[in-house]
């Protein structure tokens, strides 16, 4: 097999940097990224690293802006809690579309509101001082637990946006086939 000057050798998939920038100049003037993938042979990730590496500084500026977990929350909360309209909360935010707030406020929706949402105090009441030892101890270890779970879905929403990763699994997550 004769391979052309530049691309990778071997089995460790390593591209020189002529290509890398080759393949990035061409993203930058409008060709399209499935063309560019297939003239390099390049993997799916490959270019996406590329152009955040050696993409220019109008590439970086105009690139997709990803919103935190906590930007996404309180837009969901302006739109439920506060009765925003999904145009008053783009506006509001400064989102690029009405239908990013659509889908945040759907995936909202769609989650377990036990496992993601703030759980309120509960109220005081007279029953309380009438219930026996032991229910009052089951209330007071589900109060612990209900707080425990806050903190821990505080601590995902900081892991999440500080590593810039997924941790939760998304609803219809296939398996993985190991």
């Amino acid at each position: 097999m004769c391979m052309e000057k530049g691309e990778m050798t071997g089995s460790s998939r390593r591209y020189s940097r002529k290509i890398a920038l080759e393949a990035v100049r061409l993203a930058e003037d409008g060709v399209c990224r499935k063309e560019i993938r297939e003239k390099f042979n390049l993997g799916s990730q490959t270019l996406d690293s590329w152009m955040r590496r050696y993409g220019s500084q109008e590439y970086q500026h105009n690139k997709r802006r990803i919103y935190s977990k906590k930007e996404r929350r309180a837009v969901i909360n302006a739109v439920l809690h506060q009765g925003m309209s999904y145009r008053e909360a783009q506006v509001a935010f400064g989102l690029c579309s009405v239908d990013s707030v659509r889908r945040w406020v759907k995936e909202s929706l769609e989650e377990k509101p036990d496992l993601c949402e703030a759980v309120e105090p509960m109220a005081k009441n007279n029953k309380k001082e009438q219930e026996p030892e032991d229910v009052a101890a089951l209330r007071r270890e589900l109060e612990l637990a209900k707080l425990k779970i806050e903190a821990l879905n505080t601590l995902i929403d900081v892991a999440e946006d500080q590593l810039k990763i997924d941790i939760r699994k998304k609803s219809g997550a296939r398996r993985s086939s190991k």
